[in-house]
């Protein structure tokens, strides 16, 4: 069957060429971890068990995970190793199981998370997504994922293309965010993990504030606090890049007015981040 999880469209066989994510059939990661900087209620004390997926179906210019997303850092496993990644981060202890950068492999995804449940995996899976796929691909994952984690990372489509290459990402956004809220509800959560729910991630770009507050707006507008939202500081410039916006961190005035512009409009769902975020110590050593 050709491939059309996500919004491009590419209609190939996977299994004799590539689309524009130049992934195969193949599961590939470039690593798995307890991982502990997630939101509090995903990493808690346990840490959250995370499957980075190598490979991505978008070309965010600024992106901190370029080794495996552009470099495409990883080694193919098949669907019996991923089910057994996924025990043994469950028997490290993990609140859940958070599968990165997931969309390109979904439908693998779910048939590696099925066997892994009949293997003996019960701790709640995370979908954590950069909302690029098909709306058709969000469906199929119904009954599979417990807690959806996706970006909404542009309102203005003209920054979508200019920094992700990804023509019609608010609309689409829009369209995989009602799915995973369809699926999974208001959040639920068991001594301050979350078992069921969506929070809505925002990385904030430096200057660009006004697109960060359309995208606010429209999510409290359409879910009030039936969802928790992630406002996040964290933007680290990874090389000099010619455009003015995206070689600076965000300063403590965007941010603060980010954060007041959520509280005005009611939003008290809503995970915020210290200072010191914009940092590459926070970006885990794919290659160690």
């Amino acid at each position: 069957m050709n491939c059309n999880l996500c919004k491009r469209n590419c209609n190939i066989d996977r299994d004799k060429d590539f689309g524009f994510c130049n992934a195969n059939n193949n599961l590939k990661i470039a690593k798995y971890m307890l991982y502990y900087y997630e939101e509090p209620c995903i990493s808690g004390k346990n840490g959250s068990g995370t499957i980075f997926f190598s490979n991505c179906n978008l070309r965010c210019v600024y992106c901190q995970n370029y080794e495996i997303s552009l470099e495409e850092y990883g080694k193919e496993i098949s669907l019996e190793e991923f089910a057994d990644i996924c025990l043994e981060l469950q028997n490290k202890g993990a609140n859940n199981i958070n599968l990165v950068t997931p969309g390109h492999f979904a439908l693998k995804i779910k048939e590696g998370i099925i066997l892994a449940k009949k293997k003996g995996l019960i701790i709640p899976v995370v979908y954590n997504t950069n909302s690029y796929e098909s709306v058709e691909t969000i469906k199929e994952l119904e009954g599979i994922i417990d807690i959806y984690l996706p970006d909404f990372k542009y309102y203005d489509d003209n920054l979508a293309i200019k920094y992700s290459l990804a023509p019609g990402y608010c609309n689409n956004a829009k369209e995989v965010i009602d799915e995973m809220y369809k699926q999974v509800g208001k959040p639920k959560f068991k001594n301050g993990i979350m078992q069921k729910g969506m929070i809505v991630r925002h990385l904030m770009l430096p200057t660009l504030t006004y697109d960060s507050k359309k995208i606010i707006k429209y999510l409290y507008d359409t879910y009030k606090n039936n969802i928790y939202i992630s406002i996040m500081n964290q933007y680290t410039p990874m090389k000099h890049f010619d455009d003015d916006i995206l070689n600076k961190t965000i300063s403590k005035e965007e941010y603060n007015d980010i954060i007041d512009c959520a509280y005005d409009l009611g939003i008290r769902n809503c995970f915020v981040q210290e200072d010191e975020t914009a940092k590459k110590s926070f970006i885990p050593n794919f290659k160690e």
